[in-house]
C-alpha cells in the first residue's frame, strides 16, 4: 500500500510539472533618438579651456563670487593678554595719529630728537614715525632674529629699545617704518631676490634696487623685520614702498626675474594687463597682517595717492597699487597726497602746489568714494606736506605752516582727523593748529 502511494505521488508530481509555463524570454529594448544636447560654449572656447587646463592656468569659474573682504576680523577688545608683551604700553592716541616723520639722523642727535619731542609735548601732536628699515634697506637697530639676511643688513645704529622706554615716559605713540620691496641692501646681499638685466647684474634704476614682491622668501623677510619691531614696543607697522619700481612697467620685457606662485596667474580681465603685480602687492599686506596678528600691533600701508583717483589705469597696476584692495587688508592706509607732487592742472588746478586746501579738498572725495565701497574698518591717515618742493610744477612757492594748516583744514573739513607730516630735514612748521574744528576753513 505504502509503494502503490509513493508511486501516485511521483507520477502527480511529474504531471504537475507538465503543466508549468515557461517563462517568455525578455524581449530587446528598442530606443529612439536621444536629443542632441547643444554645448554652452563653442568649440573655440572649449579649446581655449582646455589650453589653459594643460598649462596648469584653469582657475576660471563661471558664476562663482569671490569676496574681497575679510572672512574674519579680529575684535577691537580683545585683552592684551593675548598679544605678545613688548612691555612698552602706550595707547591708540583717543583723539586720533597727528604724527611727524623723523629719520634716523634725527633720532640719532640728541638736539634735534628732544627739539622734536618737545614740540609733540607742547601741541597736539602725538606721534613719531620711525626709520626701522630705510629707503636704501638697511635696518637701523640690532634686531632679535634668527634670518641671517635681516642680521647682516642689521646697521645697530640706533639703540630703539631706549627711544621707545622715552616715547613711552611722554606717551608718543611709536610708528616702525618697514621700507619694503625698494631695497637696494638686500638686492645686493641676495641677487636672485631682484630683478636683473639679461646680461645678469641686478636691476638698479636711478641707482637704486628693487626686490621682486613675487617673492614670498622676500616677504618674509620683511616680515621678520616687522615682527623685531613689534617685539621692540613699536605699536605700529607701517610698509612703505610696497610696490613695484614706476620703471618697471617700461623695462619689464628686458628684466629676467621670478614670478613665484604668480607664474600661473590668470587675470580676471585678460586685457588688464598688471593684475598679477596687484594680486602679489595685495597678498603680501593678508600675509603680513596674519603674521604680525600674534604681536598685537597695527599694520598700515603708504600708498601713492594717485591710485585713489586713477582706480585701475595702466600705470596704476603697473607698480601693483589698487587702493581698495590694500584699504582692505589693512588698519590704517596713509595716501601720499603731497599738493607739490601733482601735475599741472590736475583737479582743475593750475599749479596744485599753491593750493594746498584745494588739492586735498578735491582729494578727499576721490578717497571717500573709493573707500565707501571697501568693507573693511579701516582708518584714513594720510601724508601731508610740511616742506617745500622747489620742482614742483609751476612758479616757486615756499610751505609756511599757513600751507600745512590749509591741507589740515580741508582733511578736517572731510572729518578726517588724522594724519602724517613729512619733512626729510625735521624741519616742521611753528604755529599750526593741529586740531582744529570741522569747520575751521
Amino acid at each position: 500500500m505504502k509503494k502503490q502511494a509513493i508511486s501516485l505521488s511521483l507520477v502527480t508530481l511529474l504531471l504537475s510539472a507538465c503543466t508549468f509555463t515557461q517563462k517568455p524570454t525578455e524581449e530587446k529594448p528598442t530606443y529612439t533618438n536621444i536629443p542632441k544636447v547643444e554645448s554652452k560654449y563653442d568649440q573655440d572656447a572649449l579649446n581655449e579651456f582646455d589650453s589653459r587646463r594643460k598649462k596648469g592656468k584653469a582657475n576660471r569659474y563661471e558664476g562663482l563670487t569671490i569676496l574681497k573682504g575679510n572672512l574674519l576680523n579680529r575684535p577691537d577688545n580683545l585683552p592684551n593678554s593675548l598679544f605678545y608683551d613688548s612691555g612698552i604700553h602706550i595707547e591708540y592716541p583717543k583723539d586720533g595719529v597727528k604724527g611727524i616723520y623723523l629719520n634716523s639722523d634725527s633720532v640719532a642727535d640728541p638736539e634735534t630728537f628732544n627739539r622734536l619731542l618737545q614740540k609733540i609735548d607742547d601741541t597736539a601732536l602725538n606721534t613719531m614715525v620711525l626709520d626701522f628699515k630705510d629707503d636704501y634697506g638697511n635696518v637701523i637697530p640690532l634686531v632679535n632674529t634668527d634670518n641671517e639676511l635681516v642680521q647682516k643688513a642689521s646697521l645697530g645704529w640706533i639703540d630703539y629699545p631706549a627711544i621707545l622706554k622715552t616715547l613711552a615716559e611722554h606717551n608718543v605713540y611709536p610708528i616702525a617704518r618697514i621700507v619694503t620691496f625698494k631695497d637696494t641692501v638686500l638686492a645686493t646681499n641676495h641677487p636672485d631676490y631682484a630683478f636683473k638685466t639679461k646680461d645678469g647684474e641686478v636691476w638698479s634704476p636711478d641707482g637704486e634696487s628693487f626686490v621682486n614682491p613675487f617673492l614670498k622668501e622676500v616677504w618674509d623677510y620683511n616680515i621678520d623685520i616687522a615682527i623685531a619691531a613689534a617685539k621692540m614696543g613699536f605699536k605700529e607697522i607701517q610698509f612703505d614702498y610696497i610696490r613695484f619700481s614706476d620703471a618697471f612697467v617700461v623695462n619689464e620685457d628686458d628684466l629676467v626675474y621670478s614670478k613665484g606662485t604668480f607664474e600661473n596667474y590668470v587675470s580676471e580681465n585678460p586685457d588688464d594687463a598688471g593684475e598679477e603685480r596687484v594680486a602679489a602687492i595685495t597678498q603680501f599686506l593678508t600675509y603680513a597682517k596674519e603674521r604680525l596678528a600674534p604681536y598685537g600691533v597695527n599694520v598700515s600701508a603708504d600708498i601713492f595717492g594717485y591710485t585713489a583717483v586713477a582706480n585701475n589705469s595702466p600705470d596704476v597696476r603697473g607698480i601693483g597699487q589698487h587702493f581698495a584692495s590694500m584699504a582692505e587688508n589693512v588698519d590704517v592706509i596713509s595716501s601720499m597726497i603731497y599738493p607739490s607732487h601733482w601735475g599741472s592742472s590736475f583737479f582743475g588746478i593750475d599749479y596744485p602746489n599753491t593750493q594746498p586746501y584745494k588739492v586735498v579738498d578735491e582729494y578727499m572725495y576721490s578717497e571717500k568714494q573709493v573707500l565707501s565701497n571697501v568693507s573693511n574698518s579701516v582708518t584714513s591717515r594720510p601724508w601731508l606736506q610740511d616742506f617745500t618742493d622747489s620742482v614742483a610744477a609751476g612758479p616757486y612757492y615756499e610751505y609756511t605752516a599757513e600751507d600745512v594748516q590749509a591741507q589740515i583744514n580741508a582733511l578736517a573739513s572731510h572729518g578726517i582727523h588724522e594724519f602724517l607730516l613729512w619733512n626729510a630735514a625735521g624741519e616742521y612748521s611753528d604755529g599750526v593748529d593741529y586740531a582744529p574744528k570741522p569747520a575751521a576753513q
